[in-house]
């Protein structure tokens, strides 16, 4: 952990997000506590939302890491912003290829956050909606279902661009999350990091009374916790009481 003499800086944490990512700058900072520094870079990607262009990303993660702030040991993590792609090319081996790039931070992943949200709230079952296709659902579905989670419902918008899914407004996914509601479940997990999902959390939880999980709330979050910071960050959902 980096801290200066006036305790301004508490910690870096750093972001590995994807080329056209068009809201993740936004969501983490209105997140941010006092002395926590974020810093971002990209990943290049086709602007199509597809397994062939998720998988793809996996031959630059290492190059990418190696525009973060390069020749400073102050990150105290990095994290690789894109839900989809962390369980397409596969959890352990992004965190890996991070790791063996900047051995002296800790790497993590979107999914990561998701999966440790849930597991903190002790939460098994589950209802899931997505921006993507169903061939990516499918995916998505296999991975919770491995992690232990009981997925009992998936729906996803069927987006294919990061342009469609930041233009899905605050309001749309309140309507959303409603509808995907199920009597068993014990909370509502948002997927995709480019949906406008985090700035509606409080709305969705406060409707159906159950946790709500999004993508971006969740990887920042698991973030701010791996980095000792213990925060509980108000209007964003009861996962920041832990």
């Amino acid at each position: 952990m980096a801290v200066t003499k006036n305790n301004l800086i508490r910690t870096r944490i750093g972001f590995l997000a994807i080329a056209n990512a068009g809201i993740i700058e936004n969501d983490m900072f209105s997140m941010k506590p006092d002395g926590v520094f974020l810093h971002f870079t990209r990943i290049p990607m086709g602007t199509e939302v597809s397994i062939k262009n998720l998988s793809g990303m996996e031959k630059s993660i290492g190059s990418s890491v190696d525009t973060l702030m390069p020749g400073r040991e102050e990150l105290s993590v990095i994290c690789y912003n894109c839900t989809s792609g962390s369980f397409v090319i596969g959890e352990e081996k992004v965190i890996n290829k991070i790791e063996e790039k900047r051995p002296e931070v800790k790497g993590t992943t979107m999914i990561s956050g998701v999966v440790n949200a849930l597991h903190t709230l002790n939460v098994r079952r589950i209802a899931v909606g997505t921006a993507y296709t169903n061939d990516i659902n499918e995916l998505e579905s296999k991975f919770l279902k491995d992690k232990g989670f009981d997925v009992l419902h998936i729906k996803g918008l069927n987006l294919k661009t990061d342009v469609e899914m930041n233009n899905v407004s605050p309001e749309e996914l309140v309507d959303f999350a409603i509808s995907l509601d199920h009597p068993e479940a014990e909370a509502i997990f948002l997927s995709c990091g480019a949906l406008r999902s985090t700035e509606v959390v409080a709305t969705i939880e406060e409707k159906v009374n159950k946790p709500v999980i999004t993508s971006n709330q969740a990887s920042f979050w698991n973030c701010l916790r791996l980095a000792g910071i213990e925060d509980n960050v108000k209007g964003f959902g009861k996962l920041f009481e832990h």
